[in-house]
C-alpha cells in the first residue's frame, strides 16, 4: 500500500562545503553512517532534527554517528530539494564546533 501524503521524496544536494566536510572525516565507517543518515533526509526533512535559530536560522540540524556529528541542511520545499551545508562534529566553545563554523561562513 502507498500512502500517496507522503509519498514526496526529495532530492539531497551537498554544497561544496559539505562535501569537503564529509571528505574530511576520515573514519570510512563514520562517513558510510553519515552517508546513510544524509540519505533519510529524501523523506520528511522537515519533521527530522531541530529548527536552529540566531545566525542559522532557516537551517535545521540533525546528529548521527551516535550524535556525536551533526549535519546542517536547509529544506527547499517549492524545489523539493534538500541542502546540505556543512557536517561536523558539535564541540560547544570550540573554534572547530560546527554551528560556530557556519555561522561564520553563512554571515551575510
Amino acid at each position: 500500500m502507498n500512502d500517496e501524503v507522503n509519498s514526496t521524496e526529495y532530492h539531497i544536494q551537498l554544497t561544496p562545503l559539505a562535501l569537503e566536510m564529509l571528505a574530511a572525516v576520515k573514519d570510512r565507517r563514520e562517513q558510510e553512517k553519515l552517508r546513510d543518515r544524509i540519505d533519510q533526509l529524501k523523506i520528511e526533512p522537515e519533521k527530522q532534527g531541530k529548527a536552529l535559530v540566531d545566525n542559522l536560522s532557516g537551517f535545521r540540524s540533525i546528529r548521527a554517528v551516535g550524535q556525536r556529528y551533526r549535519i546542517v541542511y536547509k529544506v527547499e520545499q517549492d524545489q523539493v530539494v534538500v541542502v546540505v551545508v556543512g557536517i561536523g562534529r558539535r564541540k560547544e566553545g570550540d573554534k572547530k564546533d560546527i554551528y560556530a563554523i557556519l555561522e561564520k561562513l553563512l554571515d551575510p
